[in-house]
């Protein structure tokens, strides 16, 4: 476990750039006491699975030099978050390894008060394969608690990983999660992400492809209902040349919720060939929604295809008539629509579990919402 450090960076404001949009000064932290959570992690065959700290002491060689690596120290919950976690879990795929099934790892929080730093260091190493689902959940909407999370995802050379984080915690909560990825050269990050809980937050989704060939594909979805704010801040990185990155992003907002999302895909000097696509688009449910959505692109080379799609926009009136006037009520016809609206992005994920898991969270999701 990390030590304590003495001095930390100051919490952002609405005059931090990123943070316009998210108001922290409701957000009390010394009303919160670290605490511990009793994560189930399911082990795995051919793979190194096993929680963070016991790690640390028995693989120092599988974490040294790579935990860290990724998220940077300044940052102000990341430097909470190295001064204070206690769990986590480390995932390590050795070289040319694929694992057959789905590693699982549960983080609960349902403890009143409490904070949680927890911290996910996923390592492929070259030409190994494996997916990843990770989840973090409340039993209900009362828990007043704090979640802190640190993600790094290290994608060797023609590596490939499906990392699945989802949560739906207490609805009374805060969510502060760092996540970054690096792919190295050929290899493989297809990543999705859903988030249903939390009142107020941010959660940060970085992506670096550094090895030349490298790709990423990043799907996201959230749901929001009655006074929740979500805040989705994500960056694609092109470092190499003839790299290729693809990230959508959908959400629904009941009356009284509020979310942003802001996304940049950046091109450094010399990753030349690159082929980034972004997208955001969220269906308000009523006019007492909002939803802000905030593409942007830095280009620092000549032969790139870039483009970016950003919409807001309310349940169509006209096709919300069509189903009436054919027979479903005005709660069904909502709830056809909206279902229509999330389908393109399930249909981004191959068929297996993991699109089967994720529709259905879907579903569920919606079903209280609406």
């Amino acid at each position: 476990m990390a030590e304590a450090t003495a001095t930390l960076p100051p919490l952002p404001d609405q005059k931090t750039k990123g943070w316009e949009f998210t108001d922290l000064s409701q957000l009390d932290l010394d009303g919160y006491e670290p605490a511990s959570v009793d994560a189930t992690i399911a082990a795995a065959d051919s793979a190194t699975v096993l929680p963070l700290a016991e790690a640390a002491d028995s693989h120092p060689e599988l974490v040294e030099g790579r935990l860290g690596a990724l998220a940077p120290g300044d940052d102000p919950f990341v430097a909470r978050n190295d001064g204070a976690w206690r769990d986590g879990v480390l995932v390590h795929v050795p070289r040319g390894v694929t694992v057959a099934e789905p590693i699982r790892v549960e983080v609960p929080l349902d403890e009143n008060g409490a904070a949680v730093f927890w911290r996910t260091l996923i390592v492929l190493e070259e030409g190994a394969e494996a997916e990843v689902w990770e989840h973090c959940s409340s039993a209900g909407d009362e828990t007043d608690a704090l979640l802190n999370s640190v993600v790094e995802l290290h994608v060797g050379q023609g590596a490939t990983l499906r990392y699945v984080s989802t949560q739906d915690i207490s609805e009374r909560a805060w969510i502060f999660s760092t996540q970054r990825a690096q792919v190295e050269r050929d290899g493989r990050l297809d990543w999705t992400a859903l988030g249903f809980g939390s009142g107020r937050g941010k959660v940060r989704m970085e992506t670096n492809l550094a090895g030349q060939g490298s790709e990423a594909r990043v799907t996201g979805g959230y749901a929001a209902g009655a006074g929740q704010h979500i805040d989705y801040d994500t960056t694609q990185e092109h470092a190499a040349p003839h790299t290729n990155s693809d990230l959508a992003f959908r959400g629904v907002l009941a009356a009284g919720a509020t979310a942003v999302w802001r996304g940049m895909i950046r091109v450094d000097p010399g990753a030349q060939q690159t082929d980034a696509f972004q997208e955001s688009r969220n269906l308000l449910l009523s006019p007492d929604a909002h939803a802000d959505a905030i593409p942007g692109l830095e280009i620092e080379a000549d032969d790139v295809r870039c483009t970016h799609a950003a919409a807001v926009a309310q349940i169509d009136r006209d096709q919300l008539f069509y189903l009436t006037s054919r027979g479903l009520d005005p709660a069904a016809a909502k709830s056809v629509i909206v279902e229509g609206f999330l389908e393109s992005l399930v249909e981004r994920l191959a068929e297996g579990p993991v699109r089967d898991q994720v529709s259905e969270a879907l579903a569920r999701r919606l079903a209280e919402i609406l």
